[in-house]
């Protein structure tokens, strides 16, 4: 067993929507610090610090993980996706951003992130949810500006959305 004191750092590298990267975390360092301090990656915010507002959403390995409750430490040779990742490009917005913007289903953006992490995860493995399912999946989030009816309403939007398009790449 390694043990290591409060002040050793410690190598961390993984892959960031598609990139590799590294650098050096305490061993008590958080995820959401890392990401943020480390890397550069402030799409990823830190609300309550104890999982329970979904600011800080994350995919690790492709499982939804609240980076406030995840070590630095324990995403070494992961592959992880921010917000950062959504985006096809840096000047063009993906179509769950794109939704989101046309049904104003954002005011401060502070936990926009979290909310996209988590819509993203949950429409590439239900590409048709049903209303009810998505306000199930942002029950675990904390959202103090919108009251949720536009998010509900950009998902819906971005699923049709995105199942048009996959049927237009099966046919093509």
């Amino acid at each position: 067993m390694t043990r290591f004191s409060a002040q050793t750092k410690v190598p961390v590298c993984f892959t960031l929507n598609g990139k590799a990267v590294e650098g050096e975390a305490e061993p008590r360092m958080l995820l959401s610090d890392f990401l943020r301090q480390q890397i550069g990656a402030t799409g990823t915010h830190v609300g309550c610090e104890h999982g329970v507002c979904g600011a800080c959403t994350v995919v690790v390995d492709g499982m939804l993980t609240r980076a406030c409750l995840t070590l630095a430490l324990q995403v070494d040779g992961c592959d992880l996706r921010t917000v950062e990742g959504l985006a096809p490009s840096p000047d063009r917005l993906g179509i769950l951003q794109r939704a989101f913007r046309r049904n104003h289903a954002l005011q401060c953006g502070f936990c926009t992130g979290g909310i996209l992490m988590s819509l993203d995860h949950y429409l590439r493995r239900r590409p048709t949810p049903r209303e009810e399912d998505i306000r199930d999946l942002l029950s675990g989030h904390l959202c103090r500006c919108t009251g949720y009816s536009p998010i509900v309403r950009a998902a819906l939007e971005a699923a049709a959305e995105l199942a048009t398009a996959s049927e237009e790449n099966t046919h093509a």
